[in-house]
């Protein structure tokens, strides 16, 4: 049976016929774009000199609260396109000289994405990237072996609790770090050449303001097991997009103790393979405008 008839591509497993409804993300079984372009703000082997080519998906499986392109991933902003069209996108992001193919928020389109790639296959010659939450069920993450060349994932919370919270989601950490697992298993050991990886996996730590105890949790999780055969980027760009009353305390950014204190944790834990970030990252103006011009 074709997944996207009963779609479990998810660990919401909601079983919708994406073909008659949308699904809990959202969407149905049309490829929906918000923006593509050349992205400079991504870790820097990732962006290099030219930019990663970015490809901003419509919907999300994660509901956080707190997320900075609410307008794509829960209000649905895009346009719908086909297969063909995605495959001709990132072979026109390839000739814009873009150093990869950069997949954002792309699980709930697997299927097509693999079609698009199996497409544009013959033609393209530079890396792709899944850039995730991490809320995936493993044997998507199966499906994409031999596809992805770079994981670009976030490990947003330990406590499963937090998940519940801030983004309506059942046992967080433990769909993660087994999609994660599986990342490892397909890419390995990083490969970089002339400053730009080719291969590997690349693990986002957001930290969260009043919880720096959770980020520095999922660190000593991560070098615990992947010691520095991975990258681990430690990010302070956390800003918000609303006032909450219920949790009060993401109503603003994170300090610059905070940060230090998670960045130096990590230090003394061994960490040597990471991205930290400086100055003033925290900012709207650092979020893509998402329009349907170019699409």
């Amino acid at each position: 049976m074709d997944i996207l008839e009963c779609c479990t591509l998810c660990p919401r497993n909601c079983h919708i016929n994406r073909y008659k409804h949308n699904g809990a993300c959202g969407a149905n079984s049309n490829i929906k774009l918000a923006h593509y372009s050349l992205h400079e703000w991504e870790e820097p082997i990732i962006s290099g000199s030219n930019g990663s080519g970015t490809v901003f998906f419509s919907h999300c499986n994660l509901k956080c609260i707190f997320c900075q392109n609410n307008d794509i991933s829960e209000l649905g902003y895009g346009k719908e396109i086909s297969n063909k069209k995605l495959s001709d996108i990132f072979i026109k992001l390839q000739n814009m000289g873009a150093h990869n193919i950069n997949l954002v928020t792309p699980t709930h389109y697997v299927p097509q994405i693999i079609d698009s790639l199996n497409m544009s296959k013959d033609k393209l010659n530079i890396p792709i990237v899944y850039n995730t939450s991490s809320y995936e069920n493993v044997d998507t993450i199966k499906m994409l072996d031999g596809y992805i060349d770079i994981y670009l994932a976030d490990l947003k919370y330990y406590d499963n609790e937090l998940g519940k919270k801030y983004s309506n989601c059942d046992n967080y950490f433990d769909y993660a770090t087994k999609a994660i697992e599986e990342m490892y298993k397909q890419v390995g050991k990083p490969i970089i050449e002339n400053d730009l990886m080719k291969k590997g996996l690349i693990v986002r730590v957001l930290i969260l303001p009043g919880h720096i105890d959770d980020a520095k949790k999922i660190i000593e999780y991560l070098y615990k097991k992947y010691k520095d055969n991975i990258f681990i980027s430690i990010m302070n760009q956390y800003t918000p997009m609303k006032k909450f009353e219920e949790y009060k305390n993401l109503n603003r950014k994170i300090t610059t103790s905070e940060y230090d204190e998670v960045v130096n944790y990590a230090y003394e834990l061994g960490v040597r393979n990471a991205f930290i970030q400086e100055g003033e990252t925290a900012d709207s103006s650092f979020i893509p405008k998402f329009n349907c011009e170019n699409i």
